[in-house]
């Protein structure tokens, strides 16, 4: 009889502990993932006046773990309400006319981290796809199953653009390599990672975050949550 009981005990422990965990994964907003060794020879240590936070020094966050991708086949798939549907080799975004600013950003964890941002302009992609008047909305899919949206004004309005760089060095694996999303003024969910696809469309998206109530603006001066 007491043998059963404390495996009764054990059970209800274990299924405790899981909520618990799924509980902090989805009130945090993202699962760190460890931070790994990365060649950061050439690191820039400052910018425009402004001290750049260490790439080793940032958190960094993932909902499969840091993803690994051959730049030699990656592809870039640019589609929906778009004229001129492209799939971008990686040495076909090197190629474009590169954007740089110091931007930073916060996560609703209440970390955040500054850098030297190098990339491609979204609006640089836009001209060359020939985005119809009726679209709205952009949806950015990563190759770890993350996906989250913004909308087109705001990405053509604040020029937002894709990062290859960041502090002078190539883009870390664990940072997003090969592009990550340079969402300025939103908070980090925005800031998606490993991109593979991005899809044009007339329709409001909600991805991974957004979906369970975090919110779709993300502005980082307003609310992380949906009322």
């Amino acid at each position: 009889m007491l043998n059963r009981k404390q495996d009764r005990i054990a059970v209800i422990t274990v299924i405790a502990f899981i909520c618990i965990f799924f509980l902090l994964v989805l009130t945090s907003g993202c699962v760190e993932d460890l931070q790994e060794e990365t060649n950061t020879s050439g690191e820039a240590t400052v910018f425009e006046g402004n001290k750049l936070t260490p790439i080793s020094e940032q958190r960094n966050n993932a909902i499969q773990g840091t993803q690994y991708i051959d730049q030699d086949t990656y592809e870039l798939y640019v589609h929906g309400l778009v004229g001129n549907p492209v799939n971008l080799s990686y040495e076909q975004i090197l190629a474009y006319p590169s954007v740089t600013r110091f931007v930073r950003l916060d996560c609703v964890e209440g970390w955040g981290f500054d850098g030297k941002w190098t990339g491609v302009s979204l609006n640089t992609i836009f001209n060359e796809t020939s985005i119809n008047s009726n679209a709205t909305t952009v949806i950015f899919y990563s190759a770890d199953g993350y996906s989250t949206a913004l909308e087109l004004d705001y990405l053509v309005e604040n020029d937002i653009m894709l990062a290859y760089e960041l502090n002078d060095v190539t883009l870390p694996a664990d940072r997003g390599f090969p592009l990550q999303l340079v969402a300025e003024v939103k908070y980090g969910y925005k800031w998606a990672k490993w991109i593979t696809s991005i899809e044009v469309t007339d329709e409001p998206y909600k991805g991974y975050w957004e979906s369970v109530g975090y919110s779709n603006n993300a502005d980082v001066d307003g609310p992380a949550f949906e009322r």
